[in-house]
């Protein structure tokens, strides 16, 4: 089962512009999902003259039961928004908070 956790799931119907890898060994357990790869995408979505870029950044997690891809963060954030993200959630446990929200959504569909 793949999920798209958006308003609009045609705001990530193409390639992302970068991809960020957080995780991808394949042995980590949540609750009875197995967690294969966690990674960040970067979509640019529109350019403004005064500021730059807007960025939709997206949470993209792959178990053995299906994949879920849903917002992470989103607006005008500058040069190197998908580092300062990925940054961000390896130096502050946020990975195993977005791999439990996933979880919860897939356990949601599949129920």
């Amino acid at each position: 089962m793949n999920i798209v956790d958006l308003h609009d799931p045609t705001r990530v119907g193409g390639i992302p512009n970068a991809v960020k890898i957080l995780f991808s060994s394949g042995n980590f357990i949540q609750d009875e999902f197995k967690i294969l790869k966690v990674e960040l995408r970067l979509y640019s979505e529109q350019t403004d003259e005064k500021l730059g870029v807007f960025s939709l950044i997206t949470s993209f997690v792959e178990t053995d039961r299906g994949t879920v891809e849903m917002i992470y963060d989103e607006g005008f954030r500058g040069e190197d928004s998908l580092l300062r993200a990925s940054e961000f959630l390896t130096s502050s446990l946020g990975i195993s908070g977005l791999i439990l929200r996933s979880v919860i959504s897939l356990r949601e569909k599949l129920n």
